[in-house]
């Protein structure tokens, strides 16, 4: 039985299913290419590199769909859930389409990063896409004239929020894991810190995740069609 009170500390982690439902692609592919590219051609600082007008390209066209998408019921349901939690509420994303702020999520970390954010090879000051100029090949630091990369979490770096997220872990009651395959770590890795700190484990996704073997309960299926229903029922007095 999931009772969820005001007094509840609640994390959610979201990962790509929650986006799909909005229309923006996994990009992963069962064969390890992103839109046919080699994902280390074009989500690597090795990649960047070899070829950052490709890279460009790649994430141009990513922030561009994002823009066009529009959050979907579940994205919304998560906001009535830290509405109603308050400071007892963390949302997790491995996305990087900035859906959930749109909604009018607050309390939101994006452990991969975002497209909506750019920031300098150099002198690492920081611009929001919208501002910079992507008519250019490589678009241009404004303080330096340096190369702008994305503020995208690449194979082989760190997720940002990592020392906040272990925090929030060993003090939350339940621990819910919307539309992800529990294959992406260190993220896949959250909910057995939180099954072994005694929180009530929760999974919603279209197929089984990969760390079922840590998730007290299961709802398979849309996030959009079952997540809202469920938050009405957990929230109710």
């Amino acid at each position: 039985m999931v009772r969820i009170t005001p007094k509840s500390k609640v994390i959610v982690l979201t990962g790509a299913g929650i986006s799909a439902e909005s229309g923006i692609g996994t990009f992963r592919a069962a064969n390890g290419l992103w839109e046919n590219h080699n994902v280390q051609d074009i989500a690597s600082p090795e990649g960047f590199k070899r070829n950052p007008c490709l890279v460009w390209q790649f994430y141009k066209k990513r922030w561009l769909q994002s823009q066009e998408a529009m959050p979907n019921p579940a994205h919304f349901a998560l906001v009535k859930l830290e509405q109603y939690l308050g400071d007892g509420f963390r949302l997790i994303t491995q996305n990087v389409d900035g859906l959930h702020s749109r909604a009018g999520s607050s309390r939101v970390w994006e452990i991969h990063g975002s497209l909506n954010r750019c920031y300098c090879t150099n002198c690492g000051v920081s611009a929001a896409m919208q501002d910079i100029d992507l008519t250019q090949d490589i678009p241009l630091c404004p303080k330096c004239g340096s190369s702008l990369r994305p503020d995208i979490v690449w194979f082989g770096e760190i997720p940002y929020f990592l020392f906040e997220i272990e925090g929030a872990i060993k003090q939350c009651d339940y621990f819910i894991i919307v539309g992800t395959s529990g294959v992406v770590y260190p993220a896949a890795g959250f909910v057995l810190t939180a099954s072994l700190m005694g929180a009530k484990t929760i999974a919603l996704n279209l197929d089984e995740p990969d760390n079922i073997g840590f998730i007290d309960t299961f709802y398979q299926g849309k996030s959009g069609e079952i997540l809202p229903a469920l938050i009405e029922e957990w929230i109710k007095p």
